[in-house]
């Protein structure tokens, strides 16, 4: 059984409600699958089968968290409760048995050998921000900064007008066009001061 130093750091941190489901899922895992991997993904623990994503584990303030990678083929009935498909879970016996338990984990390996791959609902595209009337007044005034506006991604135009928009005062606001516009006709997106260049 391969175990990550990091994990029982991990673990050793936590809360004392916390590290004795966490260790006891950490071995329930280990039981049922030999093979896993273990590591840290997203600051939490995350064990893995076959380089594919199994289940992470996490500790909160008052409470864990466990989920499966597959959860719509996992369900417990309390999804949506807390982070996984435990809900919020203060002791052990939030759980099944470690047989019963240790029997899920398989079929979730199960499901991974069979190439079932999670379903995640399609994310819909957020619609053409509305150009604020300053800077809409502003662009067309200026060709330059126009062609440049009209050539970024959307999510670049709407930051800009966001940006715009939320000025409380009109002096915040026109203040916020002029530099928009400088920075829109060099070609520079909204937070171009912390892009990696």
């Amino acid at each position: 059984m391969a175990t990550d130093p990091r994990i029982d750091a991990y673990i050793d941190r936590q809360a004392d409600l916390a590290r004795p489901i966490l260790t006891w899922l950490r071995a329930r895992v280990h039981a049922a699958c030999t093979e896993v991997d273990e590591s840290i993904k997203w600051g939490m623990p995350f064990f893995s089968y076959g380089g594919r994503p199994l289940a992470n584990m996490a500790a909160f303030k008052a409470h864990a968290g466990f989920g499966f990678w597959n959860r719509d083929q996992t369900a417990t009935g309390k999804e949506g409760e807390a982070m996984g498909q435990y809900g919020r879970i203060t002791s052990l016996t939030d759980f099944p048995d470690a047989a019963a338990m240790e029997a899920q984990i398989r079929s979730v390996i199960a499901l991974i050998e069979s190439g079932v791959v999670p379903r995640r609902a399609a994310t819909v595209p957020k619609a053409e921000a509305e150009i604020p009337a300053a800077l809409a007044k502003a662009l067309v005034r200026d060709p330059a900064a126009v062609a440049a506006f009209d050539a970024f991604p959307l999510s670049c135009r709407r930051e800009y007008c966001e940006w715009i928009a939320e000025a409380k005062r009109d002096a915040t606001r026109d203040k916020r066009v002029a530099e928009a516009i400088a920075w829109i006709r060099d070609g520079k997106r909204r937070n171009w001061k912390y892009e990696r260049g």
